[in-house]
Protein backbone atom coordinates (compact mmCIF):
# COMPACT_ATOMS: atom_id res chain seq x y z
CA UNK A 1 0.00 0.00 0.00
CA UNK A 2 1.34 3.41 -1.12
CA UNK A 3 2.03 5.63 1.99
CA UNK A 4 1.51 9.42 2.06
CA UNK A 5 5.48 9.33 1.19
CA UNK A 6 5.30 8.16 -2.15
CA UNK A 7 2.69 10.50 -3.28
CA UNK A 8 4.67 13.62 -2.14
CA UNK A 9 6.02 14.74 -5.34
CA UNK A 10 9.55 15.39 -3.35
CA UNK A 11 12.08 17.62 -4.86
CA UNK A 12 11.31 17.50 -8.50
CA UNK A 13 9.41 20.44 -8.95
CA UNK A 14 12.17 22.53 -7.37
CA UNK A 15 14.74 20.79 -9.57
CA UNK A 16 12.44 22.04 -12.72
CA UNK A 17 11.81 25.25 -11.17
CA UNK A 18 15.96 25.72 -9.94
CA UNK A 19 17.25 27.53 -13.28
CA UNK A 20 14.29 30.05 -13.41
CA UNK A 21 14.66 30.86 -9.82
CA UNK A 22 18.48 31.35 -10.43
CA UNK A 23 17.91 33.36 -13.66
CA UNK A 24 15.24 35.51 -11.30
CA UNK A 25 18.07 35.96 -8.36
CA UNK A 26 21.07 37.02 -10.97
CA UNK A 27 19.13 39.07 -13.28
CA UNK A 28 16.87 41.23 -10.47
CA UNK A 29 17.14 40.33 -7.26
CA UNK A 30 21.36 41.01 -7.36
CA UNK A 31 20.93 44.09 -9.22
CA UNK A 32 18.05 45.37 -6.37
CA UNK A 33 20.32 44.49 -3.58
CA UNK A 34 23.82 46.34 -5.30
CA UNK A 35 21.83 49.26 -6.11
CA UNK A 36 20.12 49.19 -2.13
CA UNK A 37 23.61 48.94 -1.00
CA UNK A 38 24.88 51.51 -3.24
CA UNK A 39 22.51 54.03 -2.01
CA UNK A 40 24.18 54.04 1.34
CA UNK A 41 27.45 54.49 0.19
CA UNK A 42 29.12 57.85 0.99
CA UNK A 43 30.04 60.43 -1.96
CA UNK A 44 33.03 62.79 -2.43
CA UNK A 45 33.51 65.25 -5.62
CA UNK A 46 36.93 64.52 -4.73
CA UNK A 47 37.38 61.06 -4.01
CA UNK A 48 34.75 59.41 -5.22
CA UNK A 49 32.65 56.44 -4.02
CA UNK A 50 33.56 56.25 -0.45
CA UNK A 51 34.05 52.79 1.81
CA UNK A 52 31.39 54.15 4.64
CA UNK A 53 28.24 54.20 4.82
CA UNK A 54 25.35 56.89 5.56
CA UNK A 55 21.73 57.73 5.18
CA UNK A 56 22.39 61.11 4.17
CA UNK A 57 21.50 60.61 0.47
CA UNK A 58 17.96 59.75 1.85
CA UNK A 59 17.87 62.67 3.82
CA UNK A 60 18.61 64.74 1.06
CA UNK A 61 16.12 63.24 -1.50
CA UNK A 62 13.76 63.37 1.09
CA UNK A 63 14.30 66.95 2.49
CA UNK A 64 15.02 68.79 -0.58
CA UNK A 65 12.33 70.26 -2.20
CA UNK A 66 13.50 69.68 -5.68
CA UNK A 67 13.42 65.92 -5.54
CA UNK A 68 10.16 65.98 -4.24
CA UNK A 69 8.71 68.43 -7.04
CA UNK A 70 10.30 65.63 -9.21
CA UNK A 71 8.54 62.82 -7.48
CA UNK A 72 5.14 64.72 -7.56
CA UNK A 73 5.55 65.28 -11.24
CA UNK A 74 6.47 62.00 -11.52
CA UNK A 75 3.52 60.49 -9.52
CA UNK A 76 0.76 63.08 -11.72
CA UNK A 77 2.09 62.10 -14.82
CA UNK A 78 1.29 58.16 -13.86
CA UNK A 79 -1.98 58.65 -12.90
CA UNK A 80 -2.78 61.08 -15.95
CA UNK A 81 -1.30 58.07 -18.14
CA UNK A 82 -3.64 55.43 -16.44
CA UNK A 83 -6.77 57.49 -16.46
CA UNK A 84 -6.22 57.93 -19.57
CA UNK A 85 -5.83 54.73 -20.54
CA UNK A 86 -8.89 53.52 -18.94
CA UNK A 87 -10.70 55.84 -20.60
CA UNK A 88 -9.43 55.00 -24.21
CA UNK A 89 -8.33 51.32 -23.41
CA UNK A 90 -11.84 49.79 -21.90
CA UNK A 91 -14.06 51.20 -24.42
CA UNK A 92 -11.91 50.13 -26.83
CA UNK A 93 -11.41 47.32 -26.22
CA UNK A 94 -15.51 46.40 -25.38
CA UNK A 95 -15.58 47.07 -28.83
CA UNK A 96 -13.26 44.80 -30.47
CA UNK A 97 -14.44 42.09 -28.74
CA UNK A 98 -17.73 42.63 -30.62
CA UNK A 99 -16.44 42.67 -33.65
CA UNK A 100 -16.49 40.48 -36.46
CA UNK A 101 -13.83 37.59 -36.39
CA UNK A 102 -12.22 39.33 -39.65
CA UNK A 103 -12.28 42.91 -38.69
CA UNK A 104 -11.25 41.95 -35.00
CA UNK A 105 -8.02 40.15 -36.30
CA UNK A 106 -7.16 43.40 -37.94
CA UNK A 107 -8.37 46.00 -35.67
CA UNK A 108 -6.59 44.12 -32.83
CA UNK A 109 -3.48 43.89 -35.01
CA UNK A 110 -3.43 48.11 -35.40
CA UNK A 111 -3.95 48.26 -31.36
CA UNK A 112 -0.72 45.87 -30.58
CA UNK A 113 1.32 47.40 -33.83
CA UNK A 114 2.70 49.80 -31.96
CA UNK A 115 4.49 47.42 -29.45
CA UNK A 116 6.24 46.20 -32.84
CA UNK A 117 8.54 49.95 -33.09
CA UNK A 118 10.83 50.76 -30.52
CA UNK A 119 9.58 52.91 -27.94
CA UNK A 120 12.29 55.84 -28.87
CA UNK A 121 11.09 55.72 -32.52
CA UNK A 122 7.91 56.37 -31.44
CA UNK A 123 8.38 59.16 -29.20
CA UNK A 124 10.25 60.85 -31.87
CA UNK A 125 7.61 60.51 -34.37
CA UNK A 126 5.63 62.33 -31.75
CA UNK A 127 8.21 65.08 -30.88
CA UNK A 128 7.34 65.58 -35.14
CA UNK A 129 3.55 65.25 -34.91
CA UNK A 130 3.25 68.15 -31.73
CA UNK A 131 6.60 70.15 -32.16
CA UNK A 132 5.75 73.82 -33.17
CA UNK A 133 6.06 73.42 -36.50
CA UNK A 134 4.48 69.73 -36.22
CA UNK A 135 1.99 68.07 -38.66
CA UNK A 136 -0.42 68.84 -35.25
CA UNK A 137 0.31 72.63 -35.26
CA UNK A 138 0.18 73.01 -39.33
CA UNK A 139 -3.50 71.39 -39.40
CA UNK A 140 -4.54 74.15 -36.78
CA UNK A 141 -3.10 77.27 -38.09
CA UNK A 142 -4.41 75.94 -41.87
CA UNK A 143 -7.95 75.43 -40.51
CA UNK A 144 -7.73 78.83 -38.97
CA UNK A 145 -8.24 77.17 -35.31
CA UNK A 146 -5.21 78.96 -33.62
CA UNK A 147 -2.88 81.89 -35.07
CA UNK A 148 0.17 80.41 -33.32
CA UNK A 149 1.46 77.06 -32.72
CA UNK A 150 0.68 75.45 -29.52
CA UNK A 151 3.26 74.45 -27.40
CA UNK A 152 3.60 71.17 -26.79
CA UNK A 153 6.48 69.97 -26.53
CA UNK A 154 8.64 70.06 -23.55
CA UNK A 155 5.76 69.94 -21.27
CA UNK A 156 3.43 67.37 -19.45
CA UNK A 157 0.55 67.82 -21.79
CA UNK A 158 3.05 66.63 -24.41
CA UNK A 159 4.59 63.69 -22.17
CA UNK A 160 0.82 62.51 -21.54
CA UNK A 161 0.15 62.12 -24.79
CA UNK A 162 2.67 60.43 -25.75
CA UNK A 163 2.77 57.61 -22.94
CA UNK A 164 -0.81 57.41 -23.02
CA UNK A 165 -0.34 56.33 -26.80
CA UNK A 166 3.00 54.07 -25.45
CA UNK A 167 0.57 52.06 -22.90
CA UNK A 168 -2.28 51.88 -23.88
CA UNK A 169 -1.68 48.68 -25.96
CA UNK A 170 -0.79 47.16 -22.64
CA UNK A 171 -4.68 48.14 -21.29
CA UNK A 172 -6.17 46.53 -24.06
CA UNK A 173 -4.52 43.57 -23.43
CA UNK A 174 -5.06 42.72 -19.99
CA UNK A 175 -9.24 43.73 -19.96
CA UNK A 176 -8.48 41.64 -23.67
CA UNK A 177 -7.94 38.50 -21.45
CA UNK A 178 -10.88 39.39 -19.51
CA UNK A 179 -13.25 39.51 -22.10
CA UNK A 180 -12.18 36.51 -23.87
CA UNK A 181 -13.73 34.57 -20.40
CA UNK A 182 -16.67 36.50 -20.31
CA UNK A 183 -20.38 34.49 -21.28
CA UNK A 184 -22.23 36.71 -23.57
CA UNK A 185 -25.91 35.28 -22.29
CA UNK A 186 -25.10 36.96 -19.14
CA UNK A 187 -25.76 40.39 -21.04
CA UNK A 188 -28.43 38.88 -22.47
CA UNK A 189 -30.37 37.73 -19.91
CA UNK A 190 -30.03 41.20 -18.05
CA UNK A 191 -31.12 42.89 -21.38
CA UNK A 192 -33.99 40.33 -21.79
CA UNK A 193 -34.80 41.48 -17.92
CA UNK A 194 -35.31 44.77 -18.66
CA UNK A 195 -32.28 46.28 -18.10
CA UNK A 196 -30.97 49.61 -20.13
CA UNK A 197 -27.55 49.08 -21.80
CA UNK A 198 -26.03 51.35 -19.32
CA UNK A 199 -27.32 48.80 -16.57
CA UNK A 200 -26.60 46.04 -17.97
CA UNK A 201 -23.21 46.88 -18.54
CA UNK A 202 -22.74 48.58 -14.67
CA UNK A 203 -24.12 45.77 -13.09
CA UNK A 204 -23.31 42.89 -15.55
CA UNK A 205 -20.19 43.79 -17.78
CA UNK A 206 -17.74 46.34 -15.28
CA UNK A 207 -17.55 43.81 -12.57
CA UNK A 208 -16.58 40.71 -14.67
CA UNK A 209 -13.88 43.12 -16.02
CA UNK A 210 -12.72 44.92 -13.59
CA UNK A 211 -10.07 42.26 -12.72
CA UNK A 212 -8.41 43.17 -16.19
CA UNK A 213 -9.14 46.67 -15.52
CA UNK A 214 -7.40 46.63 -12.27
CA UNK A 215 -4.39 44.65 -13.69
CA UNK A 216 -3.77 46.91 -16.77
CA UNK A 217 -3.85 49.84 -14.12
CA UNK A 218 -1.25 48.39 -12.56
CA UNK A 219 0.83 47.66 -15.37
CA UNK A 220 0.27 51.24 -16.89
CA UNK A 221 0.97 52.95 -13.88
CA UNK A 222 4.48 51.29 -12.64
CA UNK A 223 5.49 51.58 -16.89
CA UNK A 224 4.47 55.04 -16.71
CA UNK A 225 6.17 55.73 -13.00
CA UNK A 226 9.08 54.63 -14.38
CA UNK A 227 9.22 55.24 -17.95
CA UNK A 228 12.66 57.15 -19.26
CA UNK A 229 12.79 57.47 -23.03
CA UNK A 230 9.42 59.04 -23.64
CA UNK A 231 9.99 61.83 -20.96
CA UNK A 232 13.31 62.66 -21.69
CA UNK A 233 12.69 63.30 -25.20
CA UNK A 234 9.02 64.94 -24.58
CA UNK A 235 9.69 66.37 -21.86
CA UNK A 236 13.32 67.34 -22.24
CA UNK A 237 15.59 69.06 -19.59
CA UNK A 238 12.98 71.46 -17.77
CA UNK A 239 10.52 68.55 -16.98
CA UNK A 240 12.61 65.85 -15.03
CA UNK A 241 10.99 62.83 -13.63
CA UNK A 242 12.32 60.42 -11.47
CA UNK A 243 14.11 58.12 -14.28
CA UNK A 244 15.34 60.94 -15.60
CA UNK A 245 17.26 61.96 -12.39
CA UNK A 246 18.68 59.55 -11.14
CA UNK A 247 20.27 59.01 -14.89
CA UNK A 248 21.42 62.53 -14.63
CA UNK A 249 22.85 61.47 -11.10
CA UNK A 250 24.72 58.49 -12.56
CA UNK A 251 26.23 59.53 -15.79
CA UNK A 252 25.81 62.98 -15.14
CA UNK A 253 27.59 63.99 -11.86
CA UNK A 254 28.75 60.89 -11.42
CA UNK A 255 26.96 60.53 -7.95
CA UNK A 256 26.08 56.84 -7.94
CA UNK A 257 25.38 56.35 -4.55
CA UNK A 258 22.66 59.35 -4.82
CA UNK A 259 21.21 58.16 -8.31
CA UNK A 260 20.81 54.33 -6.66
CA UNK A 261 18.80 56.27 -3.46
CA UNK A 262 16.66 57.82 -6.27
CA UNK A 263 16.05 54.68 -7.89
CA UNK A 264 15.15 52.73 -4.52
CA UNK A 265 12.94 55.37 -3.25
CA UNK A 266 11.10 55.12 -6.77
CA UNK A 267 10.71 51.72 -6.23
CA UNK A 268 9.05 51.81 -2.95
CA UNK A 269 7.09 54.72 -4.21
CA UNK A 270 5.44 52.72 -6.86
CA UNK A 271 5.40 49.22 -5.01
CA UNK A 272 3.57 50.92 -1.93
CA UNK A 273 1.19 53.26 -4.51
CA UNK A 274 0.49 50.38 -6.93
CA UNK A 275 -0.24 48.01 -3.76
CA UNK A 276 -2.34 50.53 -1.72
CA UNK A 277 -4.89 51.89 -4.79
CA UNK A 278 -4.97 47.98 -5.80
CA UNK A 279 -6.61 47.03 -2.00
CA UNK A 280 -8.42 50.54 -1.78
CA UNK A 281 -10.27 49.78 -5.82
CA UNK A 282 -10.69 46.09 -4.76
CA UNK A 283 -12.56 46.71 -1.44
CA UNK A 284 -14.58 49.81 -3.73
CA UNK A 285 -15.73 48.08 -6.37
CA UNK A 286 -16.88 45.23 -3.59
CA UNK A 287 -18.67 47.28 -2.23
CA UNK A 288 -20.58 48.83 -5.07
CA UNK A 289 -21.20 45.61 -6.96
CA UNK A 290 -21.65 42.92 -4.20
Amino acid sequence: MATLEDDRPGATPWLLSGPVLLLFVGLLLVPLVLTLTLSFRVFSDTAGIQAAHTLANYWEVVSDPYYSTIFLRTAGLAFAVTLLSIVLGVPETIVLARMKKSWQSLCLLIVLGPLLISVVVRTLGWQILLGNNGVLNNILQALHITDEPIRLVFTMTGMIIALTHVLVPFMVMSVWATMQKLDPQVEWAGRSLGGSPLKVFQRVILPQIMPGVLSGSIIVFALSASAFATPALIGGRSLKVVATAAYDEFLGTLNWPLGATIAVLLLIANVAIVMGCSRLAERRFKHIFD
